[in-house]
């Protein structure tokens, strides 16, 4: 049964994709550095939360899945409602140009978050 339950974990990332295009056209491993860098702080700041420990334990199997926020905007709305309803997470502030680049969740059931992510689309 423990299984079951590790193999349904999620780590969900949110990437800025206007950040990829024009005017800031930033290179495709700065953006892939700015997930690495959420996805690490929320993992750290959660290090012992039991779900946390769970996905980590499954190594080579962990499930973690990207999207895109079209922009600051819609990343600031995200976080806002993540905070409203208690969902952990981390956003990434580049520094130092203080910019908000990237929201991560710690790792969840895919079902206990899922429909406050429904309207993003995988990162392309």
């Amino acid at each position: 049964m423990a299984a079951a339950v590790r193999r349904s974990l999620v780590q969900y990332v949110v990437l800025r994709g206007d950040l990829l295009r024009e005017p800031f056209s930033w290179p495709l491993g700065a953006s892939v550095a700015q997930a690495c860098h959420a996805a690490l702080a929320v993992v750290h700041a959660y290090y012992e939360h039991p779900d946390t420990v769970d996905y980590l334990a499954q190594d080579g199997s962990m499930r973690t899945v990207v999207l895109e926020a079209p922009d600051e905007c819609a990343l600031s709305t995200l976080a806002e409602r993540l905070q409203q309803n208690g969902i952990d997470h981390k956003v990434w502030i580049e520094q130092p140009e203080n910019i908000a680049t990237c929201i991560a969740l710690r790792p969840y059931q895919k079902e206990h978050v899922h429909h406050h992510l429904k309207n993003f689309k995988l990162l392309k």
